[in-house]
């Protein structure tokens, strides 16, 4: 089966809000996308709600339980105590831990699985409590799998930002994809599933799908909304989920 098409509405939350306004709506472009065949949607609340406010979160959370029941709620970010809060308060099928600084403009480097293992394992052990399947954001660096693991966690994210910005350099890329491959190889090996995101597009996707056949579910958010200017978030979507090889 192909990876499954989360989109991010981060980007989207970010253009409503450099006004006081209501639009662009992230909940009703989160619909048009669930009606296209996107499989889920995926925010990340910063403490400042820069992107996606907090207010978001039970809209978006009635979105998917009142009108697509079959798709799901990932919910990222960094594992402080007013993250977890808002994880149990708005119950995600999912959950995403990324070791970012909340003054950081994006997720740009995994956790260092050996280091904070003893942060962590009882975070995970907590949310997996709680019902959650948790995937903890990865460098491409095979080394990290077991400890990744050993946390308790179901799935790994791959950070895919250094795949996609060798959009110009196919001979880079090509090193990039081998390195994301193989710590999927391990992250497989190792019984954890693998999700992938950061810069991916319908150009770069076809690839890392080949080379990673059982990936689970990719999220995507800055190409996908970009491309959502041109051709319309339901025909954007449509191109992604072919991408996929939907």
């Amino acid at each position: 089966m192909p990876a499954k098409l989360s989109v991010n509405l981060n980007a989207i939350a970010m253009l409503r809000n450099r006004r006081d306004l209501p639009w662009p709506s992230v909940t009703g472009l989160g619909r048009i996308a669930l009606a296209a065949g996107a499989h889920g949607l995926t925010v990340h609340p910063r403490p400042d709600e820069r992107h996606t406010r907090h207010s978001d979160l039970p809209e978006i959370r009635a979105l998917i339980d009142d009108e697509f029941p079959g798709a799901e709620f990932n919910i990222e970010g960094y594992p402080n105590e007013d993250f977890l809060a808002l994880v149990e308060k708005h119950q995600p099928e999912q959950v995403t831990l990324v070791p970012d600084d909340p003054a950081q403009a994006t997720s740009d480097h995994g956790w260092d699985f050996v280091a904070q293992a003893a942060f962590l394992t009882p975070i995970v052990r907590r949310l997996k409590k709680g019902g959650f399947r948790v995937s903890l954001f990865s460098d491409a660096d095979p080394a990290g799998v077991n400890a990744a693991r050993d946390t308790g966690a179901d799935r790994i994210e791959l950070y895919t930002g250094p795949y996609g910005s060798c959009h110009s350099d196919s001979a880079k890329a090509a090193k990039e994809l081998e390195k994301l491959g193989m710590t999927a190889d391990a992250a497989f090996a190792a019984g954890l599933q693998v999700n992938a995101g950061h810069d991916l597009t319908v150009d770069n996707l076809p690839a890392l799908a080949k080379r990673i056949p059982a990936l689970a579910e990719v999220s995507i958010g800055h190409g996908l909304t970009a491309d959502a200017l041109e051709y319309g978030m339901a025909g954007t979507v449509g191109r992604f989920l072919k991408a996929c090889g939907w």
